[in-house]
């Protein structure tokens, strides 16, 4: 097991202990013996990944109705994922873009049972216990030919497995998954009220492609093999009454435990039982900060749910805890900030007639007073040299939140539903009380006092946790808030840690973002492979489970990963590798994400996916899916990269990576030491490039901070986050309000186009320089009231340049209103100086010939000779290679565009 404390992506390595030993089978029905697989050494892990697509609603009928009883709200459908609105229209390009984008399934996956006549051709048929010969006529065979469909949560890079062990295992091009597990899909799951039939000997749950004996009921596991009961709940006169069971037809069903079943749960009407969210507020800001932040805080009150409990603490010198039950003003009970809260002034505090916790519909007036009563800091000392106590603050928030005893309704003990949360508003570094540094990092002593801060920091986290507790921490302004101590505070907890530039409308869209991301609490993911099958390492937030956090089975040898919170917008990513020649034409994978909702119903969540096995090397690399294969190689990579240095030399791995691929699986060139990248991989080079010069392993981003936030956020981030955060997506506005997607290339900085280009944390908007006579009608604001952005010749037409760029502004909005966390969105002069942050994104083609211009980048057939002309010499020259000239400096030869 691999796990720095310093990484910040959790990642466990597992090595099995016996990896030549196939898989065994079992022995004739009458008589089965245990499954023996090999077992993992290592912590037992498993990840989520978010897939935009969606699969079709199988025809069966929901068994259970869906009530408040059940934990479900009223009025509302199967829960299913919320997807972004939908962007104007895109008209297509010429040829598909260089980084194009999904919009079809990808992962091979059945939606629905088929006939048959006997078990698995692997496995031979075996005796039936009462010895009846007809009744192996009555076998349900899952393992006929089924419509494959793709599975919503979990994206491979590859939609086949290659059966030779050693191709399998390539290191530069390894087998693994993305997975996510809070994340929604419409249609949703289906959704069972019963528990699950499980496999009595490896713990598999029932699903799809279980081979089922219709006269007894019996299903043998697609895991093991072994032959379980189902307590004659499977027993039907045909194959088509099976159907109407859930997990038999759906490869996606959420087991839902409530009522009775489970104690301590309350069933609720119009209102989930909110998680309270107590807001933690630097109140060493300066006025033009404190102004924005005031801002920031007036709208987030009046944005959440009038039933979610809300607390204010500020911090300086002394922690100050608001009490909503002063209406006529704005009133605290003040602690020493110098060290831990004791006992006695929790107890003081707690046990008092002051109120701290409260929902907004009750205290929305006071909460406006308190936030218009802050004051800017009126000593004369820098903002880094300013006594900050934040460790102390985050600690009396979670003894508010914990309270002096569970509230008591009718002898049943209400729970808040989700995580609690607390959001820290920083201005700069914690320098006073327990876990904070120096103000200066010139002090002697500084480095074993950082040590010390981080460790305690990590323990705090650890312990809101355990309380079901989730820290953010939302830094702004220009001062260093010291990320390496903050960062674990954040971590351990399930939180994140974000830099703003300011306290202004991006912060404030991320506080409101903040508050409503969590979609559960209390979750462990647990994941299964067959076929000799193992996971070698898991990278999210997570950490491994303790083994009496859930129950065991005699031959399980499942990975269980303790989820830090559960939630949309993170994701794992897993990796594995062949233990030995796969001999059947297919493997099975299932995920199973257990957690508790926010209407305070148990969840387990279960997804099964089969891929089939080939022996064709051809065959498994056309199905290999570029940019989830990417992404996993970039996490892998990142995971590694832990300061500037460590960048360097990742850049030169995924060098090698190139060029073992192209030795590997391409072919060399006729009387040349040239290789060419094979054809059907003829993205991922691309992708890598996109890495190896972007903010994440670049030298885009200057501070090792921002790098480091970053990082964090790319190793626990969705597909679609991380994607961008590699790769920018390139727009290009057109006549009617349209939008063109292309290569992230520079040649698309072309004078009569407008260009928004998402990149993940950044959304940047450009045009050409336009005359100073249209500023004051093309003025507007973006989310950090950024840069003012005109265009050359639309200059000469007002109206065609104003709504360029009103239409600009709504795509940059779309493609990002459900993004956490919200990203900058900047625009720039061209020719100005931070018009280099949107250059320095793009790919240099304007360096290549002409005849690989127009390969990859098609729509500059479309420019007249004089356009050309006008492009080519609006480019400045610079040292930094095209994607062509990187690949031909590797000795290989770039794939042709797809």
């Amino acid at each position: 097991m691999a796990n720095s404390p310093s990484s910040v992506g959790f990642s466990v390595t597992i090595s099995p202990s016996n990896p030549d030993i196939p898989t065994p089978r079992p022995e004739p029905i009458s008589s089965p013996p245990p499954l023996t697989f090999p077992s993992s050494s290592g912590p037992r892990l498993p990840l989520p990944v978010v897939q935009p697509n969606q699969i079709p609603s199988p025809s069966f009928r929901t068994p259970t109705l869906l009530s408040p009883a059940n934990g479900i709200k009223p009025g509302s459908p199967a829960p299913h994922l919320s997807t972004p609105p939908r962007p104007p229209v895109f008209s297509s390009p010429l040829r598909p873009a260089a980084v194009p984008f999904r919009t079809s399934p990808a992962t091979p996956q059945p939606v629905a049972l088929s006939s048959g006549s006997s078990l698995p051709m692997s496995s031979p048929p075996p005796p039936f216990p009462n010895g009846s010969a007809e009744l192996q006529n009555q076998v349900f065979d899952a393992t006929e030919e089924l419509p494959l469909a793709e599975s919503p949560n979990v994206l491979f890079s590859a939609n086949k497995v290659l059966k030779q062990k050693k191709l399998a295992n390539v290191p530069s091009l390894r087998f693994g998954a993305l997975v996510s597990s809070g994340r929604e899909i419409s249609p949703g799951p289906q959704i069972i009220h019963r528990d699950p039939h499980r496999c009595h000997n490896c713990g598999a749950y029932a699903n799809l492609y279980c081979n089922i004996l219709l006269g007894s009921g019996q299903w043998q596991c697609v895991i093991c093999r072994n032959l379980n009961g189902s307590e004659g709940e499977y027993i039907a006169p045909s194959k088509e009454e099976l159907r109407n069971l859930p997990e038999l037809s759906s490869p996606f069903v959420d087991y839902v435990q409530t009522g009775n079943q489970r104690p301590g749960f309350i069933p609720v009407s119009d209102s989930r039982i909110s998680a309270p969210i107590v807001l933690v507020i630097d109140e060493c800001l300066d006025e033009q900060h404190l102004q924005h932040l005031q801002s920031s805080l007036h709208a987030f009150v009046d944005s959440v749910p009038p039933t979610t409990r809300i607390g204010i603490v500020l911090y300086g010198r002394t922690v100050s805890v608001y009490d909503f039950s002063e209406e006529s003003v704005a009133s605290a009970d003040v602690l020493p900030g110098d060290k831990s809260p004791t006992q006695e002034n929790l107890k003081a505090l707690i046990y008092g007639t002051g109120i701290y916790l409260s929902p907004i519909h009750a205290s929305l007036p006071v909460a406006h007073s308190i936030f218009s009563s802050l004051r800017p800091y009126k000593l004369n000392f820098a903002e880094a040299s300013r006594d900050r106590c934040l460790g102390t603050a985050v600690e009396v928030a979670l003894a508010i939140i914990q309270g002096p005893s569970a509230e008591m309704s009718r002898g049943v003990v209400k729970r808040a539903g989700g995580n609690s949360r607390i959001i820290v508003c920083a201005g700069g570094p914690n320098t006073y009380g327990p876990g904070s540094v120096p103000h200066s990092y010139s002090h002697p002593n500084y480095p074993h006092m950082e040590k010390t801060a981080f460790k305690w920091m990590e323990n705090l986290g650890r312990e809101a946790h355990r309380q079901n507790t989730v820290i953010d921490i939302l830094c702004a302004g220009t001062c260093p808030v010291r990320v390496p101590v903050l960062q674990p505070l954040a971590k351990t907890s399930g939180g994140v840690l974000i830099l703003h530039d300011d306290f202004g409308e991006a912060f404030g869209v991320n506080l409101q973002r903040a508050s409503m991301r969590a979609a559960g609490s209390h979750g462990l993911l647990e994941i299964r492979c067959s076929d000799n099958i193992s996971v070698t390492q898991v990278i999210g937030p997570g950490e491994e489970a303790h083994t009496d956090s859930h129950e065991t089975f005699k031959n399980d040898s499942s990975l269980w990963l303790q989820m830090l919170s559960v939630e949309e917008t993170q994701s794992f990513a897993i990796s594995m590798e062949t233990r030995a020649d796969i001999k059947s034409d297919f493997v099975y994978f299932q995920f199973a994400f257990r957690y508790l909702n926010v209407y305070q119903a148990d969840i387990s969540r279960v997804i099964n996916v089969r891929l089939p096995t080939v022996d064709s090397v051809p065959a498994y690399l056309e199905s290999v899916q570029d940019e989830v294969a990417a992404i996993l190689i970039a996490k892998r990579t990142l995971l590694r990269a832990k300061n500037f240095s460590d960048a360097v030399d990742m850049r030169a791995t995924l060098d090698e990576r190139i060029k073992d691929i192209a030795n590997k699986f391409g072919s060399q060139m006729p009387k040349s030491k040239l290789y060419r990248f094979p054809k059907e991989l003829s993205l991922l080079p691309e992708l890598l490039f996109h890495l190896r010069r972007g903010p994440l392993l670049g030298s885009i981003v200057g501070h090792e901070d921002e790098r480091s936030v970053l990082r964090n956020l790319f190793l626990n981030a969705s597909l679609d986050l991380s994607l961008r955060m590699v790769a920018p997506r390139c727009l290009m506005h057109r006549e009617g309000g349209t939008f063109e997607e292309l290569p992230a290339h520079d040649l698309a900085m072309q004078s009569d186009a407008a260009v928004v280009l998402d990149h993940g944390t950044d959304v940047f908007i450009w045009l050409e320089v336009m005359d100073r006579g249209q500023e004051q009608s093309l003025k507007w604001k973006s989310d950090c009231e950024a840069f003012r952005t005109f265009g050359a010749e639309l200059a000469t037409q007002e109206g065609r340049g104003a709504a360029a760029l009103a239409a600009c502004r709504t795509l940059a909005e779309e493609l990002t209103e459900v993004r956490f966390p919200a990203p900058r969105i900047l625009a720039f002069k061209e020719g100005s100086s931070q018009a280099r942050y949107f250059v320095s994104r793009l790919i240099p083609a304007h360096k290549d010939p002409p005849y690989e211009q127009e390969a990859r980048f098609p729509q500059l057939r479309t420019l007249t000779t004089e356009q050309r002309t006008k492009l080519k010499c609006s480019f400045i020259q610079f040292d930094d290679p095209s994607f062509c000239e990187w690949m031909r400096s590797l000795k290989v030869l770039p794939p042709e565009p797809s």
